[in-house]
Formats: C-alpha cells, sequence, structure tokens
C-alpha cells in the first residue's frame, strides 16, 4: 500500500536531502516550462523552484509558459518578482498555443494585488527564443528542462532553425545542451492524462524524438501527495501571493479538501533533489497515441516514470 504523502508549499526550505546519485555539488541548472494558470500547482512548483535555488540547489535559467492566454507573463513576474527575481527570463509561444486559464480568478487576483513589471505578454520573447538564448549560452549537457505543462514550446523547439544565437537547428541544440528532460505528463502504465493530450500532437513529437533522458512524473504520483493546508492555516506567513492562490482556490473544491494535488511540485523535487528515497524508476519508453493517450513500452530505453518506493 502506498504511502499517503502530506506536504506544504513551504516544506522545501526545510529539505536537506542529497542526490539519489550522491551529494549536490553544483546547483542544478534549470529551465521551468509552465502552463500557469491552468491549474495552481504551478504556484506550488515555481515556489518550490525558487526556494530551492535560494539555498543553493538550483540555478533558475529561465521560466517559459506553455499557454498564451493575456496576463500569463505578468503572473509569472509576479511570482519571480516576490521570490525577489524580478528580471528572470520570461517567454511566452507566439505561434499556435493554448489559452487555457483558472476558473478561480486567482490570476486575475495577482495581477490586481501585487507588484509587476511586465504588463502583458507583448513585453516578453517567443518562449522558443529564451530556450535557444538560454541553451546556446550553457555548457554542454548541463541544462535539466522542467516542464509541467503542454509540450508546445518543446515541439516547437525542435523544429526550430538556426539563429542569431546558435547556428544548430534545435535537435541538435537539445542533444548538445540538455542534459534531462522532467516531464510532470501521462499515467503509468497508461492511461490519458491532461497535459498530453491537450496538445497531442507536441506531445508524440516531442516524445518520439528527444535526445536526451526523459523523466516522467505520472499522474498517479501527484495525485496522491497534497499540498497548501499548512500554508493557508499558517499565522505568521501574510502577504504572500503563494498563499492568497491556495487559499482561494483549497475551498472551492471538495476534491481539495485535504489539501491540492501535487503533479507539479514533485516535477522540480525529482529534478533537482533526485528521485531516491521517495521513488523508484521504472525502464522504456512512452507511446503516444494520436489521441493523446499513453502506454508504456518497456523494451525501449532512455525513458523513465517515477514509482513510489515501497
Amino acid at each position: 500500500m502506498k504511502q499517503f504523502l502530506t506536504i506544504t508549499i513551504v516544506f522545501i526550505l526545510s529539505i536537506h536531502t542529497s542526490f539519489a546519485q550522491g551529494v549536490l555539488k553544483e546547483p542544478v541548472q534549470i529551465i521551468f516550462d509552465t502552463d500557469m494558470g491552468g491549474d495552481y500547482d504551478d504556484v506550488g512548483a515555481i515556489t518550490e523552484l525558487h526556494a530551492l535555488a535560494d539555498s543553493g540547489y538550483a540555478n533558475i535559467l529561465a521560466t517559459v509558459a506553455s499557454v498564451k492566454y493575456e496576463g500569463v507573463a505578468g503572473v509569472i513576474n509576479v511570482l519571480n518578482t516576490y521570490f525577489k527575481r524580478p528580471d528572470m527570463l520570461i517567454g511566452v509561444p507566439k505561434g499556435n498555443a493554448l489559452t487555457t486559464k483558472d476558473w478561480q480568478h486567482w490570476t486575475d487576483t495577482l495581477l490586481a494585488r501585487y507588484p509587476h513589471s511586465i504588463k502583458n505578454n507583448n513585453d516578453v520573447p517567443d518562449a522558443v527564443t529564451i530556450y535557444r538564448k538560454v541553451l546556446a549560452s550553457q555548457p554542454d549537457t548541463s541544462v535539466t528542462i522542467v516542464t509541467v505543462g503542454f509540450l508546445t514550446n518543446l515541439a516547437n523547439l525542435l523544429a526550430s532553425g538556426p539563429d542569431e544565437y546558435s547556428p544548430l537547428p534545435g535537435k541538435e541544440l537539445i542533444k548538445q545542451k540538455v542534459k534531462l528532460l522532467v516531464s510532470m505528463a501521462g499515467k503509468f502504465p497508461s492511461g490519458r492524462e491532461y497535459n498530453v493530450f491537450s496538445d497531442s500532437a507536441a506531445s508524440k513529437i516531442v516524445y518520439e524524438n528527444w535526445s536526451a533522458p526523459v523523466l516522467f512524473d505520472g499522474f498517479e504520483i501527484g495525485e496522491k501527495i497534497k499540498s497548501g493546508l499548512p500554508l493557508i492555516k499558517s499565522e505568521s506567513i501574510k502577504n504572500s501571493p503563494v498563499k492568497d492562490v491556495f487559499s482561494l482556490c483549497i475551498p472551492k473544491s471538495k476534491d481539495d479538501a485535504d489539501g491540492r494535488m501535487s503533479w507539479d511540485e514533485i516535477a522540480v523535487l525529482v529534478a533537482i533533489k533526485g528521485y531516491q528515497p521517495w521513488f523508484t524508476l521504472q525502464n522504456g519508453k512512452i507511446v503516444v497515441d494520436e489521441s493523446g493517450s499513453n502506454s508504456w513500452d518497456n523494451n525501449g530505453s532512455g525513458q523513465f516514470y517515477l514509482v513510489f518506493s515501497q
């Protein structure tokens, strides 16, 4: 029986565990790709990301959106500003992309209550431009990409051509610079999950053509790990956009009575801290059909999904 876990958004401040591969020696170089606004576990994930960066475990290279509803760049800027990184690179897709937005109106609340210098999406570059600029500037096989939303940007990156930042086409740039892709996507060993099927064409392109290792944080993992209740009950945390979001959203759903399911937070955690002792890995390769459903090929290689440790 898998253990039911409860975590809080601020829990990461007290984590001092090691990487599964050994004691952390250098910060993990992270590009964070989010559908910020469709759900609010993204807020927990970016909070965790900044906390780990503050503790020296990670270096945030960029924060990009995989959705393009008007205001998403500002929402990300609100959170980056709150965590004292107001100039953090932000990108938003400029071509075809989903416009998924929250129904609880927490994004509007953050934009109304908290400072941000980015007023609309036109103030930031295309997400692929940010990817190419950042990747080209980094040492070979050094960048970890964490995607907790749709695969739209990564499919566009694969299709991108040489530019002012690199003479390499996208596929070769990824092969040269990316160490690991951690993806909150899929349901394992098989199922149909939102991040995969919402842009199923992009999902198929990425998972079939990605050259670096891929680690999947599946639906079944975050479903059992809850976040937020200790945060919203805290009397010491005030004037926090993170607390505001969880306080606003948790009461609006019976499913969140024990806290919000923590899909995206787990992706950030394992990307930076490693998967042990919480999880083991299943080796193979994802198979995505035209409808966006996924299965798993145990005979494949180079991809892994998380399994709860017994």
